[in-house]
């Protein structure tokens, strides 16, 4: 059995390096290198599709950067980007919408699933600004027709009182940062507690160097995705630049690329697959 691997990709050329480096599935976004994300032209999905037709692809709708709390101006715009791209023939969506108090909104979350059925829809990385994981699964885990939950692991909150006595949850928890693998687990195993069919998609800082940490904690209790970008700023092409000048950017984006490397999804898949390896031979 393989891990599927999903990428994140805001560029038509992303994309196919994406695949050739080993992507089953395609999340299209636009502007990746600022904030995570937005809602991409609907010509950057149609070539995508043009390109790789059996390739999935989920399709963030995310009228800005910034927070999760949508005014209902921004919520019309995601209604209707919703209905453009259902007609195009993607995989699904990627969305969120918290409160103000940082809960999940499940009526305005809700309003945008009965949309987006019967396409997938992934609850996307709002999930790991909520201010309690396990409140936040169960909100997520009552709407119908949410697929999965895209997640960092959330941090400690995830964990079940037992699990946090354990040497192991103790050791991670007392540094600055928790320990998300163990997080995503004790989150796939509440998923499954509550007879919830969602899918946990690990994401966030997974590269070839730490898949294999990922791996080994995650796949034991059935998590069989992951998410990467595999991307980074590189030097654009650009001769001439005027001194001084730039639209706001900063830093190397600022006459750079963003673009997903080939050779970041190719180290991550293959660690991946030597650590679900080594776990079979362990079997």
């Amino acid at each position: 059995m393989s891990i599927l691997i999903e990428v994140c990709v805001d560029s038509l050329e992303s994309a196919i390096l994406a695949v050739r480096g080993g992507a089953k599935r395609l999340e299209i976004c636009g502007c990746l290198g600022l904030g995570g994300g937005t809602t991409p032209s609907l010509g950057l999905v149609r070539s995508i599709r043009k390109a790789l037709p059996d390739i999935p692809t989920m399709v963030m709708i995310r009228p800005r950067t910034g927070d999760f709390l949508y005014s209902e101006d921004e919520m019309s715009v995601m209604v209707e980007d919703i209905k453009c791209f259902k007609t195009e023939g993607v995989t699904g969506v990627v969305l969120g919408v918290l409160t103000s108090k940082g809960d999940v909104d499940v009526e305005r979350t809700s309003r945008l699933v009965k949309l987006a059925v019967p396409l997938e829809v992934t609850f996307h990385r709002a999930f790991d600004m909520t201010r309690d994981a396990q409140e936040a699964l169960r909100a997520i885990a009552s709407i119908s027709g949410i697929t999965r939950i895209l997640t960092c692991g959330h941090g400690p909150t995830a964990l079940s009182a037992q699990e946090r006595e354990s040497p192991v949850a103790q050791a991670e928890f007392s540094q600055k940062r928790p320990h998300y693998p163990l997080a995503l687990r004790c989150l796939k195993k509440k998923a499954l507690a509550l007879e919830s069919s969602i899918i946990i998609l690990p994401g966030s800082g997974i590269k070839h160097s730490t898949v294999a940490t990922l791996i080994k904690t995650v796949w034991p209790v059935g998590v069989r995705e992951i998410h990467m970008s595999g991307g980074e700023w590189v030097e654009g092409d650009m001769e001439w630049r005027p001194e001084g000048m730039g639209m706001g950017v900063g830093g190397r984006g600022e006459w750079g690329v963003w673009k997903t490397s080939q050779e970041s999804v190719t180290w991550a898949r293959e660690a991946a697959e030597a650590a679900i390896s080594s776990i079979g031979s362990l079997s």
